[in-house]
């Protein structure tokens, strides 16, 4: 698959901000988004492809199409001297999300299946730039995102058992403004900052499996490998490993509950691994120990590991109606030590609050919507502006709005 393609795919999704989870969306499908992202062992849709493709085999032959406002709020403060001050990182307000996906089972045991998402979320504009006092000029901030394209595989094992294979074809896309004094402190100064837009591509796979026991549980486990992805040639002076960006690692477990024929309880956990991607992971500590900007496992955003956990109730009113709701709570992988750096990227949030709703027209169409609330978090720094940037702190925070509509038409 070349990066051409990919890039038309990038065409159809042309989003710039996502960040809930760090920067993985809390869940993929306008359905499950209803339920906090709970479905590695409830799929509802072909989106499934995106948490499990294993639950390929459980969801009817379709299309989704959908799409999010979303509407993120981000800022930082950096107190210096016994003075603080305050910088708003929302010059850009609202951002269109869309995605897509679509199912059809060749046999009572074979399905195949396509989706379209991705994630983002380390996009910060802030029109008076935080770093002006330090001698930066202009206006500040980070854009970047991913796009996925997953071909999807899976088979039904036995009547309860399934597993699902899918395939990320990824393209992602990465620009950062208002930062060129920290080319005095890179490998390669004219590659940090005001370089326009650089891209991206590459791939990775996902496994996912599950099992239904009895009546009423259902199991599910997922596992994500890296994104082996290409290079940000013009930011090789920023990102570590000459402009590395893979997409880290994840793996979940679920179990979904059915005590009745309308009512379903989802609970998923999760695990992402930043710190296994250097220019995410590494911390900025080492910039000002020698190590520049850009070197081979060179410093990075100092991102932590972070576990996820969602929890979902879905319940049929009617034949036409069924009503969502959800929370999550994640660990949030900044350090107090890293702020500094993350005043570009605060994906700072821990608890996300979720509604939504499906109603259905016709013997095969529906339309869903779901709500989204993530609660505001701070990260106040801690020993985290450098001394040769005068000492002091830089204190980040989030918070985030999402709404969503999809349109689901079955074969």
């Amino acid at each position: 698959m070349t990066r051409y393609w990919i890039g038309a795919g990038l065409m159809l999704a042309a989003f710039s901000a996502q960040a809930t989870n760090g920067y993985f969306s809390h869940g993929y499908g306008v359905k499950q988004k209803g339920l906090a992202g709970a479905g590695i062992a409830f799929a509802q849709d072909s989106l499934t492809i995106a948490t499990n493709p294993a639950g390929l085999t459980s969801v009817a032959d379709g299309f989704e199409i959908g799409v999010d406002l979303f509407a993120p709020r981000r800022g930082a403060s950096l107190d210096q001297g016994g003075a603080s001050a305050s910088y708003s990182g929302n010059d850009s307000k609202y951002f269109l999300i869309p995605e897509a996906g679509y199912s059809r089972h060749l046999n009572d045991r074979l399905a195949v299946g396509i989706a379209l998402f991705g994630n983002g979320g380390m996009n910060t504009d802030y029109a008076t730039n935080p770093f002006g006092r330090f001698g930066a000029a202009g206006s500040a901030g980070v854009d970047f995102m991913q796009a996925f394209v997953s071909p999807a595989l899976a088979l039904k094992l036995t009547d309860t058992q399934s597993l699902g294979v899918a395939v990320n074809l990824v393209y992602q896309r990465f620009e950062a403004k208002g930062i060129g004094l920290f080319g005095g402190f890179s490998s390669d100064p004219a590659h940090v900052s005001n370089n326009g837009y650089d891209d991206s591509t590459g791939w990775g796979v996902r496994l996912g499996w599950t099992g239904k026991f009895g009546n009423y549980l259902t199991l599910g486990a997922t596992w994500q490998s890296k994104s082996e992805m290409g290079r940000f040639d013009k930011y090789r002076g920023l990102f570590a490993d000459h402009g590395g960006f893979d997409g880290p690692e994840t793996y979940g477990i679920g179990v979904a509950l059915t005590p009745t024929e309308r009512l379903v309880l989802a609970l998923d956990w999760q695990r992402i691994l930043y710190s296994d991607v250097p220019s995410v992971g590494n911390p900025v500590n080492s910039l000002f120990q020698g190590v520049p900007l850009g070197a081979s496992d060179g410093p990075g955003f100092g991102w932590e590991d972070v576990s996820v956990v969602k929890l979902g109730a879905s319940y049929q009113v009617s034949d036409r109606w069924t009503l969502r709701g959800g929370i999550s709570h994640a660990e949030q992988p900044i350090p107090a030590s890293q702020t500094f750096f993350n005043v570009l990227a605060p994906g700072t949030l821990k608890t996300h609050l979720t509604l939504g709703s499906t109603w259905k027209f016709g013997d095969k169409s529906d339309l869903s919507f779901s709500y989204l609330h993530a609660l505001k978090n701070t990260v106040d720094g801690q020993g985290s502006i450098p001394l040769a940037f005068g000492a002091g702190e830089a204190n980040v925070w989030l918070e985030e709005d999402s709404l969503g509509f999809a349109y689901s038409r079955q074969f």
